[in-house]
């Protein structure tokens, strides 16, 4: 079961991470920050599943 969560977890930070990506060129201001958001949500859901989830298995 803990595996299903973090899959839907990983996949929410994914998709969060490419909205941020999108929301960037449309923002004021702030613009890198956010980008900056997105690839650190994206990079988050590529290393929990890699590096997190086996140690609880």
């Amino acid at each position: 079961m803990s595996t299903v969560i973090g899959v839907i977890v990983c996949f929410a930070l994914f998709l969060g991470g490419l909205l941020l990506f999108g929301i960037a060129t449309t923002l004021p201001a702030w613009q890198a920050a956010v980008f900056f958001a997105g690839i650190v949500c994206v990079a988050l859901s590529i290393a929990i599943p890699v590096h997190v989830l086996p140690k609880f298995d």
